[in-house]
């Protein structure tokens, strides 16, 4: 049996915005725009690679735009891994990303908090296996370090 998570919605104020934020900040990729009825729109971004994408789900009423930037109930919510956490960290950052620390070694890989356009946390991770790969190019490279 083959299963696989697909999409995770998140809920928006705004289209828009939130495209211009998730395609055009973090980069991720537009999929699909497609109009729905009521002004409605399927709405999906991915970070590039396989996996789940991001359904950007405009909030329809109050209840649903009082949980904008709190879907996780203020923890981080979302994981989004890199192969470079500095660059990506450097590059948001000077889009006007806001990190709420710079990154920092786990015992799993480097990670950095950050937060979207609305608020809700996400956690950018560089996996362990990544980096210790990289330092050991490094080390081969230069025996000196």
């Amino acid at each position: 049996m083959r299963r696989a998570l697909a999409k995770v919605a998140l809920v928006v104020h705004d289209y828009d915005e939130a495209i211009a934020f998730f395609v055009g900040v973090l980069g991720f990729r537009l999929v699909e725009d497609s109009p729905l009825d009521n002004g409605k729109r399927w709405v999906t971004v991915s970070p590039g690679s396989p996996g789940a994408t991001l359904l950007l789900a405009r909030a329809s009423d109050g209840e649903q735009a009082g949980v904008v930037g709190r879907q996780a109930a203020c923890r981080v919510g979302f994981f989004l891994e890199t192969d470079d956490i500095q660059r990506d960290h450097d590059r948001w950052r000077a889009s006007g990303v806001v990190f709420e620390e710079a990154p920092r070694q786990e015992s799993y890989g480097r990670v950095a908090v950050f937060r979207d356009l609305y608020g809700n946390r996400w956690d950018l991770i560089e996996q362990a296996d990544r980096v210790a790969g990289l330092e050991s190019i490094i080390e081969q490279n230069d025996p000196s370090l």
